[in-house]
């Protein structure tokens, strides 16, 4: 069953957003409701950016792909959130080592739970991603993840360092996610090209678990995605997005699209119009 979604912004009234027909209450509310997979430029951080860039992607694939975990990554947040706060208020002299206690559990039970969910996440999500690279060019594309859940005995082997520094120094909220193509990390040793391809994996296997898990294809949103791929790359991904759902594609010129879009339109400073 399909979806209608409507948006209306206006200089005179308030912003509108509806569902089916249902006024919802916030943009947050239909991007929960709608899976819509964005791939721009700066996305390429996911490959080359620091550890925290890809923590946060697979989370949000982990909000999507397993709903009744999502909420845990947040919750783990918060809990570090907490207990670093009691660190500082013990290091001051504000409060007794045992207000500790509470937050280390919470953080050790989340930080499992975390953990494992991503690790279930990904379990999923390589399959795809290794098929789609490897269609793409990029071979032996994997996931690594070789993190271990908190334990309260490592928590507490380190409290001295975490009361010096103020910070719950391990945990989830630390761990690393390498993208590798063999032995090759690729946040280190891809090229410009072959982060951009990762990306595109990441996206479409991304797309297919979704279909899989949820049933229903989501929306996918490619800005400038073809420009730097050769001829015979940008007509295998055109090829492919045309088998899972519907795709948006932004391009500079009609040329960058290889294959025959179902609708083309050109968009120039104040008109829209098919082309």
């Amino acid at each position: 069953m399909g979806v209608e979604p409507e948006v209306r912004l206006s200089v005179d009234e308030p912003k509108r957003i509806r569902l089916n027909g249902a006024t919802l209450a916030s943009a947050e509310e239909l991007r929960g409701r709608i899976h819509a997979l964005v791939f721009t430029p700066d996305r390429l951080a996911v490959v080359k950016g620091g550890p925290a860039a890809r923590r946060a992607y697979f989370d949000r694939v982990l909000g999507r792909a397993l709903p009744a975990r999502a909420d845990v990554p947040t919750a783990y947040v918060a809990a570090v959130g907490q207990r670093n706060a009691s660190l500082r208020r013990v290091a001051a002299g504000l409060s007794d080592a045992t207000a500790l206690a509470p937050w280390t559990e919470q953080v050790v039970t989340l930080g499992t739970m975390l953990v494992e969910a991503r690790r279930r996440v990904l379990t999923l999500l390589s399959p795809p991603f290794a098929a789609r690279a490897a269609e793409l060019g990029l071979e032996r594309a994997t996931l690594g993840y070789d993190a271990e859940p908190p334990s309260r005995d490592a928590l507490d082997a380190r409290l001295a360092r975490d009361l010096e520094r103020g910070t719950t120094g391990a945990g989830p909220h630390l761990d690393e996610i390498r993208l590798l193509s063999g032995d090759r990390d690729l946040r280190t040793y891809g090229s410009q090209g072959e982060q951009r391809l990762a990306v595109l994996s990441l996206l479409l296997a991304e797309a297919e678990l979704l279909t899989e898990q949820v049933g229903v294809s989501p929306l996918l949103l490619l800005d400038d995605a073809l420009s730097e791929l050769d001829a015979d790359r940008r007509r295998l991904l055109s090829a492919r997005l045309g088998t899972v759902g519907q795709t948006l594609v932004t391009a500079t010129g009609a040329e960058a699209l290889p294959l025959a879009p179902a609708q083309l339109l050109a968009v120039t400073p104040g008109e829209v119009r098919a082309a």
